[in-house]
């Protein structure tokens, strides 16, 4: 049950990163933003993905610490809250704090459910419910654009943030009530209370209904003290206080557990990483990689780097354990580092398809942008089903094998997209070639993170996990930015050759190189991660006389698999 739950979460926020694709026009319009503001706009997205990134390696190391029920609860209020702020936002720093909240929300839902997994299951039986979570993860990139449509068509774009809401809601219910072993969680009555009264009073003062702000008496707590921010009125301050005392209530046990966390590495960790997105986000595409934020994000980045460096050695209890990247649970070499690499390749390749396929079918067979991204459903819907065809393959042909096969694939279909031109997508090839694209990345899934999680300690299936997610977004995020300039700068060199540059067809045609180039880059980078991948390894049977990794009993117990412990004293992570 807690699986299921957190399975259906993570395509739950899955969903929501892909929602806005179709969203964004009516989201700027409800913060008093035109669509020629599409620039002041950008933070939207840049938002949600700066949360979903910054945090993860501190979350993933908090899930080591506390259990996974907790950890998953406490990420899916957070997605809860964050989508009920963007719901009621009418300006546009209160939306991007809510797309803030929601990304470090569902960003954390993924690393812990993959922990869940290596906890639940011992290594040599991993393969299927990890490609479950890929494939979940994966489904939530098809049904986001659609549901977004969905909602629009009949209302409009708040009742998606309160569908998720709704739907939140009833999953942290469940994993309130019941994990694995059927145990509710005991909530403390007093920070319960002034948690909820925290929310429902900042709900209040976002939405600030007519009802109440327009009455003489009653509206006066939403009169504010200048200007007209809905935050900055007395209810605000209220609503401050409110979270000042639940702080408070509660400084205690967080204080407990930030001892156990190597906060000022996660910090480090946390810049380096804001200063990577905020540098590519802040880019014009058109005329640069690096943004004008990046002169002084790029040598902020390099200092936070130097400081983890530092930290990592100093700390006596480094975010990421000390050789975790370079010693296996066995006395092997470990296969994370190549495994994180994988992903990185996995998530520059990903985003080659994911961005460039609505672009391609705009410039040559239609310009409605719905068309075109149901064009990228033949992709996207073959990503889940090769992520759960590669879980279950995984325990019989081996992670290097699987993986490598898979990747491979996965460049010879965007090498022949590379080779796309006009009436191409008109074609009967067009869905095989996409079908073989997303079928291969996928089976990457799975045993990528069986690898990245065979030689990892059971106190550090939090961090590996988070680490191999946050892998795949920085080449997502890198990628975008580095194939995206390589792509522009051939279209220029096309435009500025054309005898007649006013000539509509022939523009068309130059876009079509920037996207052929952007699909070869594609295939290099999914060709270079099926070379890495070889390297990758699966979990061994244990000898005798080999220390036993894993979660303490009684920590596996609260996630209701008792009866595995005896099997599991028994089973090699490595």
């Amino acid at each position: 049950m807690l699986l299921a739950t957190a399975s259906v979460a993570v395509a739950l926020a899955s969903a929501d990163t892909y929602v806005v694709v179709v969203a964004l026009p009516d989201m700027m319009a409800g913060v008093g933003l035109g669509l020629d503001e599409l620039q002041r706009a950008t933070p939207v997205i840049s938002g949600f993905l700066l949360g979903y990134i910054a945090v993860l390696p501190l979350i993933g190391r908090i899930s080591d610490l506390v259990s996974r029920q907790r950890i998953l609860l406490f990420c899916l209020a957070l997605f809860v809250i964050g989508s009920a702020i963007t719901a009621v936002s009418v300006e546009l720093p209160v939306l991007v704090a809510g797309r803030v909240l929601q990304g470090i929300g569902g960003g954390g839902l993924v690393p812990a459910t993959l922990a869940l997994v290596a906890d639940l299951w011992p290594p040599q039986r991993r393969g299927t419910p990890l490609g479950v979570v890929g494939a979940v993860q994966e489904l939530g990139s098809v049904l986001g654009p659609l549901l977004g449509a969905a909602v629009l068509a009949v209302s409009d774009w708040r009742q998606i943030f309160w569908l998720n809401v709704v739907l939140g809601t009833v999953l942290a219910a469940i994993l309130a009530l019941t994990g694995g072993s059927g145990r509710q969680l005991q909530p403390r009555v007093l920070p319960t209370v002034l948690g909820l009264a925290t929310v429902a009073s900042g709900l209040l003062t976002l939405a600030a209904p007519d009802a109440l702000a327009s009455e003489v008496t009653l509206g006066i707590p939403f009169v504010p003290f200048a200007g007209t921010s809905r935050v900055a009125t007395p209810l605000g301050v209220f609503t401050l206080a409110l979270f000042l005392a639940f702080l408070a209530v509660n400084a205690r046990s967080l204080s407990a557990l930030l001892r156990r966390v190597d906060l000022l590495g996660a910090f480090c960790i946390a810049a380096v990483l804001g200063s990577l997105v905020l540098t590519f986000a802040s880019a014009d595409p058109e005329r640069e990689v690096v943004g004008p934020w990046g002169w002084a994000l790029v040598p902020l980045g390099l200092v936070a780097v130097a400081g983890y460096l530092w930290r990592h050695r100093a700390a006596p209890d480094p975010l990421v354990p000390r050789g975790l990247m370079t010693a296996g649970a066995s006395g092997r070499r470990s296969t994370l580092v190549p495994a994180l690499l994988v992903s990185t390749l996995v998530g520059v390749a990903l985003v080659a398809v994911v961005v460039e396929i609505p672009l391609f079918a705009r410039l040559t067979v239609t310009g409605s942008q719905t068309a075109a991204a149901l064009l990228l459903v033949r992709f996207l819907v073959a990503l889940p089903i090769g992520a759960i065809a590669g879980g279950w393959l995984l325990n019989r042909i081996g992670p290097a094998v699987l993986a490598s096969s898979g990747l491979a694939l996965a460049g010879f279909g965007l090498a022949l997209m590379s080779g796309w031109g006009h009436g191409s997508l008109q074609s009967w090839s067009t869905t095989p070639v996409l079908a073989l694209a997303g079928l291969g990345l996928g089976l990457a899934l799975a045993p990528v993170n069986a690898a990245a999680l065979a030689d990892a300690p059971g106190d550090a299936h939090g961090i590996v996990s988070s680490l191999v997610v946050l892998a795949r977004m920085v080449g997502m995020v890198a990628g975008l930015a580095l194939l995206t300039a390589v792509g522009l700068r051939r279209y220029y060199a096309t435009v500025s050759a054309l005898p007649d540059q006013g000539n509509t067809a022939a523009l068309a045609a130059a876009g079509v190189v920037q996207v052929q180039t952007v699909f070869l880059g594609g295939a290099i980078a999914a060709f270079l991660a099926a070379g890495v991948a070889v390297a990758l390894s699966g979990p061994r049977s244990r000898g005798s006389g080999e220390p036993v990794h894993g979660r303490d009993h009684g920590r596996l117990g609260r996630l209701g698999r008792l009866g595995r412990l005896g099997r599991l004293g028994r089973l090699d992570h490595g």
